[in-house]
Formats: structure tokens, sequence, C-alpha cells
């Protein structure tokens, strides 16, 4: 029997006013899905964090708590520190995912400046940062210094027989003792561009060059250097005693109690020599094209804000402040750039010097 017309229309009125329910209902799962539902799309903000997950956590969290946006971080993976973040803002340049990149370095940082997808952004915040932390009109900022250091086995070498410099370590008393990562990306990559602005790129092939002479064993990433100290052998067995790694990894293994100690290396080389601690900020930009810049503003705002570096400078990363007005309590065993002599680079001569560098690191270390 055919419908009656009046009971079809007052059905097809339901069925409208059910499917209008149901989209209503749908909308935060489709805007957490596909960034839709109108305005609302920027309740969030996209980061890309290069620094370690345990210490941004926190602070998002807080960020978050305070403003009502939500953070959807991507943080990258200790082999490719920083590297798969970095790739992944050019790839995605025409359409770009990113709102605010958190680099733990910085030579990533001024290519992606260079390549024109900073937005410029003079934040109110850091405004009290030394001229050094602006990068050039505003697109990215310095914040939260981390240290290149030794890190060595205090069973296995007495005081009075460590290295104090990192030239010191391709000694032929070190043979087979000393340990990196892989300069590829990261922390180490940042080390070997600033060595050849430092030494020139001679003294700096030279100097990675004797090091693979004399035995050089190799980790997967900084963390494993300071484990690998920390039980003084590798896990194939080889005996090593001492090697480059990060302040925060250091110290991590020193909390867990093992028998290591911290070196802040040529702290004390003579004035002449650019030689010293090699000191490396954190990086934030916030990327062009990006879904909601104007979170993005808010997030930079709080990440360079006093609250945030004495939050990375006092939990386990003690991170050093570069805000001068922060007054942060750090280790007993922390250097700063005011206690011991900087290493004296530029890091936009290193970041022109880094194609040559990684062609070389990729010879020398790549199949490694």
């Amino acid at each position: 029997m055919e419908n009656e017309p009046g009971k079809t229309t007052t059905r097809r009125r339901f069925a409208l006013l059910a499917l209008h329910s149901a989209i209503l209902i749908s909308c935060p799962l489709l805007l957490a899905a596909a960034g839709g539902c109108g305005p609302s799309s920027n309740a969030r903000v996209v980061l890309y964090c290069a620094q370690d997950e345990d210490f941004a956590q926190e602070s998002l969290a807080e960020f978050t708590k305070r403003t009502g946006l939500a953070v959807s971080p991507k943080f990258d993976t200790e082999a490719g520190k920083s590297v798969e973040l970095f790739a992944e803002i050019q790839v995605e340049q025409d359409r770009p995912r990113c709102d605010v990149f958190w680099n733990n370095e910085i030579l990533n940082t001024i290519l992606l400046q260079r390549q024109g997808l900073l937005v410029p952004y003079a934040s109110p915040a850091g405004a009290p940062y030394p001229a050094s932390c602006h990068g050039p009109d505003d697109t990215w900022h310095a914040f939260a210094n981390r240290a290149r250091v030794m890190i060595v086995n205090t069973q296995l070498v007495p005081e009075k027989d460590r290295p104090r410099s990192i030239l010191d370590l391709a000694d032929p008393r070190w043979k087979g003792r000393v340990v990196i990562a892989k300069p590829l990306h990261g922390t180490s990559l940042t080390m070997a561009a600033s060595l050849f602005d430092v030494l020139g790129e001679d003294g700096a092939k030279k100097f990675y060059q004797d090091l693979m002479g004399n035995g050089l064993q190799i980790a997967p990433g900084n963390k494993q250097v300071a484990e690998w100290v920390g039980q003084g052998k590798t896990p194939g067995g080889q005996q090593v005693s001492v090697g480059i790694t990060d302040t925060d990894d250091t110290l991590e293994e020193i909390a867990s109690g093992s028998p290591v100690a911290m070196i802040f290396p040529d702290r004390d080389a003579p004035k002449d020599s650019k030689l010293g601690t090699l000191f490396i900020p954190n990086t934030l930009c916030i990327i062009r094209g990006g879904p909601n810049l104007e979170g993005a503003k808010k997030l930079v705002d709080y990440l360079l804000s006093p609250e945030v570096e004495t939050r990375l400078a006092e939990t386990k990363g003690h991170q050093i402040p570069l805000n001068p007005e922060v007054k942060a309590k750090l280790p007993p065993q922390m250097e700063t750039p005011k206690t011991v002599k900087a290493m004296q680079v530029d890091f936009e001569h290193a970041a022109d010097l880094l194609p040559k560098v990684q062609e070389f690191v990729l010879h020398e270390f790549g199949g490694r």
C-alpha cells in the first residue's frame, strides 16, 4: 500500500532532524580527525617537537589548561633526532600541517628560515632574551641551552687521567675506548658542523678520522653513549670508558647511580682559540601557512616564558636558561657559559657548511 502524503512528509522531517542531530553529535569527532566543523578547527595547535617527550609534556599540558587550546604534538625518534621532523616540514610546505616547530638544535631551524618556510613573530615573551637568541626578522627564537660534554667511567678512569679536551680522545691511550653517536643528525651533527666552523674543514675532518683510526665505537644515539660508558662496555662486550654526549643524557646516567662523571671539554682552552664547550640551544619557530597562526603565537609566547625555562632547568633535563631574568637552580655538576669557556661557533656559517659536513660524515660513518 502506498504511503499517505501527510505521513510521508512527517517521516521525512523526522529523518532530517535525526540526520542533523547526528552531524552535531559527530562534529567533535570530525574535528579531531579532519580539522572540520567550522571555526572550532582552531581549537588546537599542531607541534612538531624534537625535544624529548618526557621534558615537553608537562609544559604542553599546562598550556592547554590555561588557554583551552589543545596541543597535538608529534615527536621524533631517538635515532632520527630533529631530521625526521625537519624533512616532514619541507615535504609538507605546500600544505603545512605543523604550526610550531620546537627543535632541539639550531642548524635545521636556520635552514628552514633560509628556505622561506617560517613566519616572523616578535614574541613579547622573547624581549628579555639576548639579541643572539633572535633569528633574522624574528623568524626563530633560541632558548634553553644544552652542552656537548664528555662522560667518563670513574671506575675505569682515575681523575688524574681524565681527558680535558675533545682532541685528547684521538690519543693512542684511548684506543678502542671512546664512543660517540653517529654524527648524522641532532646535536651530534650540530657538533660536527660546529667543528667544521671552529677548526676549519681540514682540522675537523682530521679530528673525526683520527678518532676512527683510534678504534672509535659507535652508538645508535646519545642516550646509548651515556649508558654504555656507565656500564663500561658496549653490548658486544668491548670496553668503553669515555664518550661524547649531551648534558641531559649524562645527568640522567649520574642520577641512575652509574659510576660516571661529566667533563665540560676545552673549558680552559686558550683565549685565542675558538675551542671550548659547545652549547646548543633549543629553537622555536612558526611554520608559514600552518593551520592555526594565532594559536601558534600563543604557544610560542608560553614556551618562551620564564616558567617554562625554569621547568626545563629544574626537571631532569636540566637545560640552561637563556633568559637573564630566569634564576633557576641547576645541579652542582652543571656548568654554563658564565663558568666555562664556550666554543666560539658561528651557527650561520656552520649552516653554510652543512652540505659538506653531511657528505663527509655520511662517507665516514654511514656504513657503521
